[in-house]
């Protein structure tokens, strides 16, 4: 952990609880977890850069990451496409992906996860992933702190 320059996660699992709230409108809501945001800050001011690669492209995602002000935005990527973006970032930054932490919580996550320098999940994560041999599971769900869980275990290690 003491070599992390970069933290990627994912959205919906991860920072979200997965569950999407609809009105009768139509309007999509999200729920975020404040200290998981605190905790991708706290990264960012102990010198780590901070990202979220999602599947999804929707404006929520857009508005949380501008609140949060992370480095790297990217969505409407899936599975092999993390890997790239992740590749792309690393590449610009200098980096390898031995430096990158990556918290994802479903299948189009792994391939990311197995080749991220450090793997970890939320506790609530699906069997594909908790099955990883290298994975990381923190005892906070989704959505419910498991972002800052890790964000914890990495900034103690800086």
């Amino acid at each position: 952990m003491k070599n992390i320059k970069l933290f990627l996660t994912d959205v919906d699992g991860t920072l979200t609880d997965g569950g999407m709230y609809y009105s009768a409108e139509g309007d999509v809501m999200k729920r975020f977890y404040v200290r998981d945001g605190m905790g991708m800050k706290l990264l960012q001011q102990a010198g780590v850069r901070v990202g979220i690669i999602t599947s999804e492209t929707t404006p929520i995602v857009q508005a949380r990451a501008k609140k949060l002000g992370v480095d790297y935005l990217f969505m409407g990527v899936r599975f092999d496409g993390k890997v790239k973006v992740a590749e792309q970032i690393c590449e610009e930054m200098g980096i390898t992906l031995n430096e990158v932490a990556y918290i994802g919580d479903d299948v189009n996550d792994m391939a990311l996860l197995e080749a991220a320098g450090l793997a970890a999940c939320p506790a609530d994560a699906c069997e594909e992933v908790l099955a990883l041999p290298t994975i990381r599971v923190m005892t906070h769900k989704g959505g419910h702190g498991a972002v800052r869980e890790l964000a914890d275990e990495i900034r103690k290690t800086l």
